[in-house]
C-alpha cells in the first residue's frame, strides 16, 4: 500500500467529517484514527462517511487521554503504507493533495517528507513554517525583539516572517498538521518522541530527520485549509503551560552549545513568565465575552 493516514482525535465531531470527506486518492489507501476518550459524537463520525468503506478507515478508541505523540505512534505502528500522513481533524484538503505530495517523495528518494501549504478558513496564508528553536531565537521572542523586527534574519529567524510561501523548498520545519513520512524514517527514528506529549513532537521530529541527513521540503501547490487549534482551544490554559514547558524541553534535548545550564538560568524563569502573562489575558478576554 503507498499510503496510511494517521488522524488523533478529541472530541473533534465538528471537523473530522469534512476531513475525511476530502480524502482523495487515485490508489488505495487507509486511514487510522487514533482518538482520545472523546465525550462528543467523534467516533460515530466516520462511518457515517459515505465515500469510506470500513477497508478503508480503523477506528482506535482509547479509554482516556493519552497525549498526541502516543497516539501517532499507535496509529503509525498500525499503518502499512510506505508513505505516512499525518494529519489534524481540523483540515481539509483540496482535491490533488495526496496526490501532489506522494508524486514528489516517489521522485525525489533524497527528500524524507513533504508538507503543503496550509490556509486558514478565509483562505489566508497560514504562517506553518519555522526553523529550528534555538537559546538565541527563543530569547529574541521573549524580549520582543522577533515582533520589533519580523523581517530580520537574525531576530526574526524562528518565525520567519520573511518566508516566501509561494515558492517551492526544502525547510527546517513545518507544521505537522499535515505531513507526510517515509514510514521508514519513522520506524528508523522510533516515531514521534513521546516526552514531547502534545506540543514540540513535531519538532523534534524534524530536527532528527535534518539531523539524518533526510530533507524536508514544502510544496506550495498542495493546498489544505487548517481550522486551528480546534482541539487544543478547548483547554486553552493548560496549553499555553504545556507548549512553554515543551518548549524549553526542546532546547534541552538539542541546544547543548555551551553552558546549558547558564541558558537555562535566563530563558525558564522567562518562559514561565510568559506563558503566566498568556493565561491571564486569555482569563481576561475569556471572562469579558
Amino acid at each position: 500500500m503507498k499510503l496510511s493516514i494517521v488522524i488523533v482525535t478529541w472530541n473533534s465531531a465538528e471537523d473530522i467529517k469534512a476531513c475525511l470527506e476530502s480524502l482523495r486518492f487515485s490508489r488505495p489507501f487507509e486511514t487510522i484514527v487514533v482518538d482520545h476518550a472523546s465525550t462528543d459524537p467523534t467516533l460515530s463520525m466516520g462511518p457515517r462517511c459515505g465515500i469510506m468503506s470500513p477497508y478503508y478507515i480503523r477506528l482506535v478508541a482509547n479509554p482516556r487521554n493519552l497525549g498526541y505523540a502516543r497516539a501517532n505512534n499507535q496509529g503509525i505502528g498500525l499503518a502499512q503504507g510506505e508513505y505516512i500522513l499525518l494529519l489534524n481533524p481540523d483540515t481539509k484538503l483540496e482535491p490533488d493533495v495526496l496526490g501532489i505530495l506522494t508524486r514528489y517523495l516517489d521522485n525525489h528518494p533524497d527528500v524524507g517528507a513533504v508538507a503543503p501549504k496550509l490556509l486558514n478558513p478565509d483562505g489566508t496564508t497560514q504562517h506553518s513554517i519555522r526553523s529550528f528553536p534555538t537559546a538565541s531565537t527563543v530569547l529574541w521572542e521573549l524580549t520582543g525583539l522577533s515582533r520589533l523586527f519580523p523581517k530580520s534574519q537574525r531576530f526574526g529567524r524562528w518565525r520567519m516572517a520573511y518566508f516566501d510561501y509561494g515558492k517551492a523548498g526544502e525547510v527546517d520545519q513545518p507544521m505537522a498538521s499535515c505531513l507526510m513520512i517515509r514510514r521508514i524514517i519513522l520506524e528508523q527514528l522510533g516515531g514521534l518522541d513521546q516526552r514531547f506529549s502534545m506540543f514540540f513532537n513535531d519538532v523534534d521530529l524534524s530536527w532528527r530527520m535534518h539531523a539524518a541527513g533526510w530533507k524536508t521540503v514544502y510544496l506550495p501547490q498542495a493546498r489544505v485549509f487548517h481550522r486551528r487549534g480546534a482541539s487544543t482551544g478547548q483547554v486553552k490554559p493548560k496549553m499555553i503551560w504545556e507548549s512553554h514547558r515543551s518548549l524549553f524541553r526542546f532546547l534541552h534535548k538539542h541546544d547543548r552549545k555551551g553552558l546549558f545550564w547558564l541558558k537555562a538560568v535566563v530563558l525558564l524563569p522567562m518562559l514561565e513568565f510568559a506563558a503566566l502573562i498568556r493565561v491571564i489575558a486569555y482569563r481576561l478576554k475569556h471572562d469579558s465575552n
